[in-house]
């Protein structure tokens, strides 16, 4: 009888350590990933909160600021999954040619930052006007800080996701393990700073104006150049990418919407806004971990893109719910500190890790849904998985994500 159950224990563990194990033979790649990027988002969040004056003096700049870092989290971590994708097969090459593989990617995620900076600047103008933030949203002053801005951003994130690439092909890191967290943890870090950056130029005599006509006339232009090049790849991933990353945009416009309806709240108690960016970042991430495991594994036949995930894609999913808990503590023990290093106000320690851990809940219950199901279906449709699947986890949850966090701070009477 005993011997009986001793193989039927053996086997029983065995399943759990592959569990473990096999979907996530990087979990302490990721959790270092993770961490990096909570402690950076704390200092996006600190930069946050440092520019409130600014915030409340170009109306419009805090509707696009979520979609200004989300825009750099998705192009650059669409390029680092395809990338990571050509790792997989063995065909990763740095190339400066433009026809290569490499240079078409790169330049497609130039182009789309350029261009989709252009059209977020447009969307925060409409929005703002048409929902009453502001009777008069200077076009021209949000067209500068997010083209010159978001260019700024894009040359650093772009750098580090080559290097990134590089170094795992070096070292034999498992790429979709850390493209999304370091990425859009550099979309946060390098965003805001760069957006104040461009601000300084408001108003400057002659040089904003011409600069701002210049800037969007690059912007069009490259964009028009792209969707009708010969260069097969770059016109591929422009065309397919530009619907999806637009409606990322407005998605994250609505967060940003969210926040500046509630600006008030935010500058009372400032830990909300350091907590914030590192919340919507880490399950960002998190979707974003997903979606490029997924995506690999649909690429290379591991995983058939059924309507019903199947024991490997369950599997693969819950290895990363499984940090979202320790990310949510994580995050909530960050902001308190920060909080209480720049001396300003915080809920307490017990309530933020209140907010932190119910609006996470709601959050990876949607990442997971949203990561499966937006890849899968992209690659069922014949789209490339890589440039669609973590656009859509990490835009919509933008939107989920600031939305969960209000709504956690209202039931647990915040104020």
């Amino acid at each position: 009888m005993l011997g009986g159950r001793r193989p039927e224990r053996r086997a029983r563990a065995g399943r759990r350590r592959r569990l473990l194990r096999a979907p996530s033979s990087g979990t302490r790649q990721t959790l270092v990933a993770l961490a990096l990027n909570s402690l950076t988002s704390f200092v996006a969040g600190a930069s946050l909160s440092a520019i409130t004056g600014t915030l409340r003096d170009l109306p419009g700049l805090l509707v696009l600021v979520p979609a200004a870092i989300g825009l750099r989290g998705n192009v650059f971590s669409a390029l680092g999954s395809r990338l990571s994708t050509t790792v997989h097969l063995g065909t990763f090459r740095v190339s400066a040619r433009r026809d290569s593989v490499f240079g078409q990617n790169v330049a497609a995620s130039l182009v789309l930052s350029l261009g989709i900076s252009l059209v977020a600047a447009l969307g925060a103008s409409v929005l703002v006007l048409a929902l009453g933030v502001s009777d008069r949203p200077n076009v021209g002053d949000l067209l500068l800080v997010s083209i010159l801005g978001g260019m700024i951003a894009s040359v650093v994130v772009l750098a580090a996701t080559v290097g990134l690439s590089v170094a795992a092909t070096r070292f034999g890191w498992d790429l979709d393990n850390l493209v999304a967290p370091i990425v859009s943890t550099l979309g946060d870090v390098v965003t805001i700073p760069a957006l104040w950056v461009a601000s300084l130029l408001i108003g400057v005599p002659l040089l904003s104006q011409s600069l701002t006509v210049a800037l969007v006339a690059v912007a069009a232009v490259l964009s028009a150049f792209a969707w009708r090049t010969p260069l097969d790849i770059l016109r591929r991933i422009v065309r397919e990418s530009a619907p999806v990353l637009t409606a990322a945009v407005g998605f994250s416009m609505l967060a940003g919407l969210v926040l500046e309806k509630r600006l008030e709240l935010f500058e009372s108690v400032a830990a909300l806004l350091i907590l914030q960016p590192a919340f919507v970042s880490s399950a960002g991430a998190l979707g974003g971990i997903l979606s490029s495991r997924l995506s690999t594994a649909f690429q290379l036949g591991l995983i058939e893109p059924d309507l019903l995930p199947d024991r490997r894609a369950r599997e693969t999913g819950l290895v990363v719910a499984m940090l979202a808990a320790p990310v949510a503590l994580f995050n909530a023990v960050g902001a308190h500190a920060v909080a209480l290093v720049l001396g300003v106000r915080s809920p307490g320690l017990l309530a933020l890790l209140g907010v932190s851990l119910l609006a996470g809940l709601v959050v990876v219950a949607f990442v997971l849904a949203v990561a499966y199901y937006g890849t899968m279906a992209a690659t069922r449709v014949g789209l490339d998985p890589d440039t669609h699947g973590i656009p859509l986890v990490t835009s919509t949850v933008d939107f989920v994500g600031a939305v969960a966090l209000i709504l956690a701070v209202v039931a647990l009477g915040i104020s």
